[in-house]
């Protein structure tokens, strides 16, 4: 039986969006796409294309899973809020990404102390378009699962989660992008990652699982990537790594 049962029968409430909401989904995806024009990858605005989000629409979770079981099997699962490791860990191991349905108030355009469903939709499904990331994504969750009772090994594997799926930089034709989903739905972290400010290290999967965050913050220290096959190869070494410790 799932341990996320309390979670089955969530569903987005398309209709109950108000003006407000409409308002807030508006002005944040305006802004922010013009924000990454130039720096986010390839492969999430040709994602972006693919799933076909608009300033002018709130994504209908319903049709959002129809294309992504056509292109990758993935689903979209409707959460409270933020959820528990093992609750994460085994949706992302059924190929399902947890998603909140909620938006943030104008006042809250900013920031906010929890990830809403801009960010969620926004940030994250464009990519789960993509075959290599989403096998990545996956296999973060069939790991998680197998050291569900490790905090050791899951804090680590935290790690890697954090400065990829929702901080990864990555090396583009021309220039430093964009993948990291916590980048590309803030526009403050947007501004800052690119810039001379930050730490940027090639990718490594050991010294990601050695390096802290602090989530209540703009981020000093990013890893880049060379392309999402990188991410795929380095499956095996995460495995290796964990399984020593």
């Amino acid at each position: 039986m799932k341990t996320y049962a309390l979670i089955d029968g969530l569903r987005q409430e398309y209709n109950r969006y108000t003006p407000e909401d409409r308002k807030v989904w508006t002005i944040l995806f305006e802004r922010q796409l013009k924000q990454l024009q130039g720096v986010a990858d390839k492969n999430y605005l040709e994602g972006l294309d693919k799933i076909g989000f608009s300033a002018g629409s709130i994504p209908d979770f319903r049709i959002v899973n129809q294309r992504l079981k056509e292109l990758t099997g993935w689903e979209i699962v409707v959460v409270p809020g933020i959820i528990d490791q093992r609750n994460f860990f085994e949706m992302l191991s059924e190929r399902k990404f947890p998603s909140s349905a909620w938006l943030r108030s104008m006042e809250e355009l900013d920031y906010l102390s929890e990830p809403d469903m801009f960010h969620d939709a926004f940030g994250h499904m464009p990519l789960l378009t993509n075959k290599t990331f989403c096998d990545f994504f996956h296999r973060i969750g069939v790991i998680g699962m197998n050291y569900e009772n490790s905090p050791k090994h899951i804090e680590m594997l935290g790690r890697v989660y954090w400065f990829t799926i929702e901080f990864g930089l990555i090396q583009g034709a021309d220039r430093l992008k964009i993948y990291g989903a916590g980048i590309l739905s803030s526009i403050g972290e947007t501004q800052f990652s690119l810039g001379d400010a930050p730490t940027r290290l090639p990718f490594d999967v050991k010294e990601i699982m050695n390096t802290d965050f602090d989530n209540t913050k703009i981020q000093e220290k990013y890893f880049v990537i060379e392309t999402f096959d990188q991410l795929l190869a380095a499956v095996p070494e995460m495995e290796e790594h964990l399984s020593s410790v």
